[in-house]
């Protein structure tokens, strides 16, 4: 169960490094919003039950399990929220001819 659990962590920051590597190739304000929301839900859900698998069954498991479906939950609601915002005051897209 070790190494499930230690594989799922790497999967997990290799799937944050590598998006924030990524997030540079974007150019406006709400493709970068949304990488970086898929970024922190899907990077979060990989280590988070990876250290649910390495730390068993026990009080400590049960919390990460609550942030863990907090910010499952939460995430995508605040990027949806902050581009909301952004479209309703005024906030246009950067067309790049380049």
């Amino acid at each position: 169960m070790d190494f499930i659990g230690q594989v799922l962590i790497g999967i997990g920051l290799f799937f944050i490094t590598a998006g924030v590597m990524g997030l540079y190739r974007f150019r406006n304000f709400y493709a970068r919003l949304l990488v970086a929301s898929k970024i922190d839900t899907v990077g979060n859900i990989f280590l988070l039950t990876g250290v649910m698998i390495l730390h068993g069954f026990s009080p400590f498991t049960f919390k990460v399990l609550l942030i863990l479906g907090l910010m499952t939950s939460i995430n995508p609601l605040t990027a949806h929220s902050l581009a909301r915002l952004a479209h309703l005051k005024g906030y246009a897209l950067r067309r790049d001819d380049s």
